[in-house]
């Protein structure tokens, strides 16, 4: 079964299940980060802390997700541990890089499923596949025992069907999140819709999400998400170079490893710097939107997922993060939401931000976004 490296259960028999990202520790297990440059690794000692976290609460943990090698990829295509099967269409990418969790919860082999976010790695994959997925607020959630250790941009995020168990989950792993306000009806919200360039069907879609849901909209703006997704890519080919660069000389690494690794080892002091500039204007740009509404909404994704055949063909993927790796850069919680589009048995995404430390609103937001947008659903 491609969507798990391995299958096993922990925790309560009787509770819940999770599957857990293979680049998050999870004792006697080894952490692999489908790589074959880490196949030999030895087994985790230990639990990371979200499993801890997960194992305390009553959660079952299921297994261990296959995922885009070492975290560093858009397609979730891995041609060493197999490719996810998309559970929207078999014959699209399941985005990555935690392809698998979002297969596993799509196709219903786990309740939920913990990934990883450090340029769009969970709300990707979640819009590709036609489930929920959130990235905290950045250091939210403990990345203890996550790889790679050491990162300015990376978060533990869930996966789920419904927005019940998503907020399940983050009542698990994030300390003091309140379940209860992330249940309550967020009232008369005031929306932003972010103007950017999207296929036509999921703009308009996204536009007309929050009157749907009963929210008061406007248009805002933000001049800089382009500079911010320049910036997010150097920055974590900064951060990635120096935690896997040493893996260049196993020559056991994908092809598309190699390439983009000895891309990242090019980004310069100079670019880095350039790219913390832009984190600081960004981030502040986003704070005075949210000063304004109090949440944005956008699309998670510019278009629907492409192939599986385009992207071995060479078809570009880069830009399929160029709505989402901007928040990466800037911390904010977002979150993407299945988005039914009009004429299209797939799914896109409807992503929420909201500001640093509102994780329970985005998740209170999206459930009165999940029950309007039900009825929009094509029939399956």
């Amino acid at each position: 079964m491609n969507e798990f490296i391995s299958e096993f259960s922990l925790g309560d028999a009787d509770g819940p299940s999770i599957a857990i990202k293979d680049s998050i520790d999870v004792a006697g297990y080894p952490t692999t980060a489908a790589s074959r440059a880490l196949a030999d690794a030895p087994a985790a000692g230990l639990h990371a802390e979200v499993v801890e976290r997960l194992l305390d609460a009553g959660w079952r943990v299921v297994g261990k997700t296959n995922m885009h090698e070492l975290a560093f990829g858009m397609t979730g295509i891995n041609d060493f541990t197999g490719t996810p099967e998309n559970p929207q269409d078999e014959t699209r990418i399941p985005g990555g890089s935690s392809s698998g969790s979002a297969a596993a919860v799509g196709l219903h082999l786990s309740c939920a499923a913990l990934g990883t976010d450090t340029g769009g790695s969970v709300r990707g994959p979640a819009a590709c596949c036609g489930v929920i997925g959130m990235k905290p607020t950045f250091g939210r959630v403990s990345r203890k025992g996550v790889a790679p250790a050491v990162s300015t941009l990376d978060c533990v995020g869930p996966f789920a069907r419904d927005m019940t168990t998503l907020t399940d989950v983050m009542a698990a792993i994030a300390p003091g999140f309140d379940e209860i306000a992330a249940a309550a009806p967020p009232g008369a919200a005031r929306i932003g819709v972010v103007a950017v360039d999207a296929l036509d069907a999921i703009r308009n879609a996204v536009a007309r999400a929050p009157s749907l849901a009963g929210f008061a909209a406007r248009e805002v703006e933000l001049p800089r998400l382009r500079a911010a997704f320049d910036a997010g890519l150097a920055v974590i080919n900064v951060e990635t170079w120096r935690a896997f660069g040493h893996l260049l000389e196993t020559g056991k690494l994908g092809a598309d490893l190699v390439a983009r690794l000895r891309g990242a080892s090019q980004t310069s002091a100079a670019d880095l710097a350039v790219a913390e500039s832009v984190r600081d204007e960004f981030t502040a740009e986003v704070d005075r939107v949210l000063d304004t509404v109090d949440a944005i909404v956008l699309p998670t994704l510019p278009t629907l997922p492409i192939t599986l055949e385009a992207a071995r063909g060479g078809a570009p993927v880069i830009a399929m993060s160029s709505l989402i790796r901007p928040f990466n850069l800037s911390g904010h919680p977002a979150l993407s939401l299945p988005l039914p589009l009009a004429d299209s048995p797939l799914a896109a995404g409807l992503q929420i931000v909201a500001r640093k430390g509102a994780d329970e609103l985005v998740c209170a937001l999206a459930a009165q976004f999940e029950a309007a947008l039900a009825s929009q659903r094509a029939p399956a």
